[in-house]
């Protein structure tokens, strides 16, 4: 049995903005059946403090980053946890990162290392009872963790994975004495990018092994287009850096099962739940393919794109139903859309989500950049075909409909390129004339169904690279 600390800033289905969330939540159940013992380490956010049971303390720490605070061991949500209970950090009703004003919370890097300080301190047996083989550490907001842990001369092997790069944590040059770190890593080999410090920068220097949520992402991370300024150092790293697909938890997003819609088996079932899905939205029958997005609205996700190429799918009786939200200026173009064919709802919602992977035809994801994406797969599962741009974890997940898939019968849904306005057009009509072919429509749906977007080959690859790593370290 192998014992891993889980540090992640979110953890499904406790506090969620994105697949990050989803992925810490899922992992532990994972990876249980491997012989890993995983315990998540979350902060005391109220959700989740509301949500703990049989909340115990297991450690108490004196002036952490301006007030006292408690480690509390419980669970939630089917989890093993611990909860970082300091409520001048956390107790906070806004956004986990964002105030009222859709601003970060000021002190972000403090709350951060925080988290950082006390996974570090129970890598090293500050608990005495319980003490990890392995720390596996979650985007920037654990990015302290490996710094702090070799800074201590911590002997227990760490992992980080980047979920998104774009994020990085970045903080003054001045904050270095607050946060912990030594002058002499306030350097280009150490924390530094452009005059600031990089928590992010900290875990890829610092970690023992990283890794990043699709082979295609780990191969773009290491190129200037894709690394954004961290490229070098992830050319320097390559030789430990591992590509492991993300998966969906098959108990939360399965048709079969899925208590939010109208139980099917796809692709004839899907019909009582598009007719249904159109009723909420309030869009009229059509003869085109009835769409969906399920996504935060950012020029990232390439929700600009489609609004240029949203012609393509309309003319020819498509359709599209959006919930997401984000950057005011996509929420308030997609709101205002004339077209009686395009339905918004602004927000986020996780039962409607499903009903939408349920009754739409097409889930259209045009990032122009996507670590891995869940949506797809949400889509695969649900027999609603993704129309996706082939960059990351999209072009890992899809077999895209060309002359030599659909001859071979194995195409699951479309990819465009380059990921421009007009490339998604021409794969919008594409997906219109598909549509238009029941038989091959109908084979795709059973392709995408059959396809393997579990959790099982993902995690034998994290149990397979906590194994070596704590061999290594014995």
């Amino acid at each position: 049995m192998i014992r891993v600390l889980s540090v992640a800033s979110e953890c499904a289905p406790l506090v969620k903005t994105g697949g990050l969330a989803d992925v810490v939540g899922a992992l532990p159940g994972a990876l249980a059946p491997l012989g890993v013992e995983m315990r998540t380490l979350l902060p005391g956010y109220p959700a989740v403090m509301e949500a703990l049971e049989g909340a115990e303390t297991a450690a108490e720490f004196t002036g952490l980053f301006g007030g006292d605070a408690r480690l509390l061991s419980g669970a939630a949500g089917g989890l093993d946890l611990f909860v970082l209970d300091a409520p001048h950090l956390y107790d906070r009703v806004a956004g986990i990162y964002l105030n009222d004003d859709g601003v970060d919370w000021p002190d972000n890097p403090e709350r951060f290392a925080a988290l950082c300080r006390v996974a570090a301190d129970v890598a090293a047996g500050a608990l005495g009872t319980w003490r990890p083989d392995l720390v596996h550490c979650h985007d920037w907001q654990a990015g302290l963790v490996p710094y702090y842990m070799k800074r201590d001369g911590v002997d227990v092997p760490s992992v980080l994975t980047v979920h998104n790069i774009a994020f990085q944590g970045l903080v003054q040059m001045d904050a270095a004495k607050d946060l912990g770190i030594a002058k002499a890593d306030l350097t280009r080999e150490g924390v530094e990018y452009w005059g600031q410090i990089s928590a992010l920068k900290a875990g890829l220097v610092w970690a023992d092994r990283l890794t990043t949520v699709s082979p295609t992402y780990a191969r773009e991370l290491m190129t200037p287009e894709f690394g954004m300024g961290l490229d070098g150092v992830l050319q320097m790293r390559k030789a430990d850096l591992y590509g492991i697909l993300n998966g969906i938890d098959l108990d939360v997003w399965s048709p079969e099962v899925d208590d939010h819609i109208q139980t099917y088996k796809a692709p004839k079932g899907k019909a009582a739940n598009k007719a249904a899905l159109r009723a909420e939205f309030g869009l009229p029958e059509a003869d085109g393919p009835l769409c969906v997005v399920v996504s935060r609205l950012t020029e990232q996700k390439g929700l600009d794109l489609l609004l240029d190429a949203l012609p393509a799918l309309l003319d020819r009786g498509g359709q599209l139903a959006l919930l997401g939200s984000g950057d005011p200026a996509l929420e308030g173009a997609f709101a205002s859309h004339a077209h009686p064919g395009v339905a918004v709802r602004i927000g986020y919602d996780e039962a409607l989500s499903h009903r939408m992977m349920a009754g739409g035809d097409a889930i259209l994801v045009p990032s122009r950049f996507e670590p891995c994406g869940l949506t797809q797969l949400y889509g695969l599962r649900y027999g609603t075909l993704p129309v996706v741009a082939l960059t990351g974890g999209l072009a890992d997940t899809v077999i895209p409909a060309t002359p030599a898939t659909m001859a071979k019968g194995v195409a699951t849904g479309l990819q465009f390129h380059p990921v421009t306005a007009d490339a998604l057009s021409n794969a919008l009509i594409q997906l219109c004339d598909l549509f238009a072919a029941p038989k091959l429509w109908s084979k795709m749906q059973r392709n995408a169904m059959a396809q393997p977007v579990g959790w099982a080959p993902s995690a034998a690859a994290y149990a397979a690279l906590y194994d070596d790593l704590v061999k290594a370290a014995e």
